[in-house]
């Protein structure tokens, strides 16, 4: 291959971005591999045709001939017709589920049909499967091209407090992944405490890791947003929560800091709004109630698509970031660098060590910990008072856009390129 374009296989789970967070984040980061000039072929798993502008898409074929493929057709069939769930089980025995076997078959065989001396291989997952990283096990001839792409830590039961998941079959994945570890020759977090955390588990990510953050998905902002226009008022001082609320992520704090706000700020109740959107299951009930006691809290509590969570973004006052209430959070939120470019003022809510601390600076002033609520209301009451005023309405933040730049991730990704 042309040695002044260097040629990129990307590995990708999904890059259906209105399907989940991790398809976003894999489509922002391939945009941006594409930005720094590379040639990029994805070989994706979504499972339905999707073309991404000036890359070479092919879509994974699932093999259904194999004998995994029959296996996972056989329990379907079986726990259908008896009503008895043997997944958990199956794994604790085998580590993972007879479908991930397969799929892990499909893509190795897909990447071994496409694979054309390329000078990088870069994995993508999402959530909690990694099925393109346990694909590239299966050969070894690659691995001294292979960059695997850690969004979240892995296995589950590695996860910090208060996420307290264990799931079946833990030992054998665990293991997998200490072989994923020893076996990529880099290795890549979007977070510099997401590769601490997962170093003293798997010591050899310190030695491979790069950090390569969550980038932009870049799109344009939209005029009119249809069927969710009632979801914005450009006049009313709108604090948005995009994004899934999990069991970890309790968002009654925040709505008891915001009464305590408008307890001190009664004009407020005229032209200020809590707005939440996404899913919420497990804290559904109380966000209802809550929301027929306080007229200010406006909920969507389901998937919106993601242009149009974008404008929202770009257009409310200020945009929260809400973390578990933990001594810890390695992550960098999928959404951080949308918060970012949207260039309004972020209202964080997250542990004293925490990335998106880190990012941010000592010196931010509308962050707090998830649980004080004090702390919380004052920095909504200064949010406020800014809007008021028409004052400090941009995040301002130079250093920030160029951390989360083409221009660093493409100095990052050259490192190893030109070796």
């Amino acid at each position: 291959m042309n040695n002044k374009t260097k040629h990129i296989l990307v590995i990708a789970e999904s890059i259906d971005v209105n399907a989940t967070s991790g398809a976003k984040a894999n489509v922002a980061l391939i945009n941006t591999f594409l930005l720094c000039n590379y040639t990029i072929t994805v070989l994706h798993y979504t499972r339905k045709a999707i073309m991404l502008p000036d890359v070479n898409c092919i879509n994974i074929k699932e093999n259904k001939s194999s004998l995994y493929y029959f296996l996972s057709r056989a329990q379907r069939v079986f726990q259908r017709i008896t009503k008895i769930n043997i997944s958990r089980n199956l794994e604790r025995i085998f580590g993972h589920s007879f479908t991930f076997y397969n799929d892990s078959k499909s893509i190795a065989k897909s990447i071994s049909q496409h694979y054309n001396n390329h000078d990088l291989i870069i994995t993508l997952s999402q959530g909690a499967s990694f099925r393109p990283h346990h694909a590239l096990l299966s050969l070894p001839e690659l691995y001294n091209k292979w960059l695997a792409y850690v969004h979240d830590p892995y296995p589950f039961h590695l996860y910090p407090k208060p996420y307290n998941w264990v799931e079946a079959g833990y030992k054998q994945k665990e293991q997998f992944f200490r072989i994923v570890s020893e076996s990529a020759k880099y290795s890549a977090f979007p977070s510099q405490l997401l590769k601490e955390w997962m170093g003293q588990f798997f010591p050899k990510f310190l030695d491979t890791g790069l950090i390569i953050p969550h980038q932009q998905l870049k799109i344009n902002v939209l005029q009119n947003l249809g069927e969710y226009n009632s979801l914005l008022n450009e006049d009313t001082f709108t604090i948005l929560h995009a994004g899934n609320l999990m069991k970890q992520r309790p968002p009654l704090p925040l709505i008891n800091a915001y009464k305590k706000f408008l307890e001190a700020n009664p004009k407020a109740k005229q032209n200020s709004r809590l707005l939440l959107i996404g899913p919420a299951s497990y804290h559904k009930k109380m966000l209802e109630k809550e929301s027929t006691l306080l007229p200010q809290l406006k909920l969507h509590l389901k998937s919106v698509p993601f242009d149009i969570v974008n404008t929202l973004q770009h257009k409310v006052s200020v945009n929260i970031i809400l973390e578990s209430d933990a001594e810890i959070s390695p992550f960098l939120p999928g959404k951080f660098p949308h918060c970012v470019y949207a260039n309004r003022p972020i209202l964080a809510l997250s542990p004293n060590k925490s990335e998106v601390r880190r990012l941010l600076g000592v010196d931010y002033p509308f962050i707090s910990v998830t649980s004080d609520e004090n702390a919380i209301s004052e920095n909504i009451e200064l949010l406020y008072s800014n809007w008021q005023s028409y004052n400090n309405q941009k995040l301002k933040n130079k250093e920030l856009l160029e951390y989360l730049s083409t221009e660093y991730v493409k100095s990052t990704l050259e490192k190893i390129l030109y070796n």
